[in-house]
């Protein structure tokens, strides 16, 4: 099928989270905690490549912390890769290293896109953020890859199609993925979502 030519002008998002860490296999919100990938994780760091080849990306972005850092090393773009700080996982404050169940049991019914975490920042905030990662990655001449963290992928998804960034939580985004954002002609799209690498 022959693409649009109007859809051949604009970069396309192409998303990685990050490999396997202990926080994420236990459930626990890992925010601005530097925890490195697992042994599982850098196999599915490495495994990532295999879903990237051949594709060529004007820019290559990642969060600066090291989970997501290493997959972007991990998985072939060791030279490239540049970090941006607005990538960064949300900053969950004092629910940070703590699961759901836990904070729960403190506040009964508690949701992260609802009330948010005690402390840390506010989902605006994070939304304001990939807002600018959306504006920077909409003026590059061809497609950019982005390596971060759950949250603010999830985040970053909602405000691409022109939602609000609650929307993220209709998006489960498992460790190790690859998704694209795109366009069908001038509406922003969620091509692909989820694909696992392993």
């Amino acid at each position: 099928m022959q693409q649009d030519p109007i859809e051949l002008d604009r970069p396309h998002l192409w998303l990685v989270r990050h490999g396997e860490t202990e926080w994420a296999r236990l459930g626990r919100h890992t925010g601005r905690t530097d925890i490195p990938l697992t042994e599982l994780g850098r196999t599915q760091a490495t495994s990532v490549a295999a879903k990237l080849v051949g594709h060529r990306f004007a820019l290559v972005l990642s969060s600066p912390l090291s989970r997501a850092l290493e997959t972007a090393r991990l998985a072939g773009y060791a030279r490239r890769v540049q970090t941006d700080a607005d990538l960064a996982e949300w900053d969950y404050g004092a629910d940070e290293g703590r699961t759901t169940a836990q904070i729960r049991a403190d506040r009964p019914g508690w949701s992260i896109w609802d009330q948010g975490p005690q402390g840390g920042e506010s989902i605006a905030e994070v939304g304001a953020r990939v807002d600018r990662v959306i504006a920077s990655v909409r003026d590059q001449p061809a497609d950019v890859l982005v390596f971060a963290h759950a949250h603010v992928l999830r985040i970053l998804a909602a405000r691409w199609i022109g939602g609000p960034p609650e929307l993220g939580r209709s998006f489960v985004l498992s460790t190790a993925t690859v998704s694209v954002l795109g366009w069908e002609r001038e509406q922003p799209v969620i091509e692909r979502w989820n694909e696992a690498c392993g």
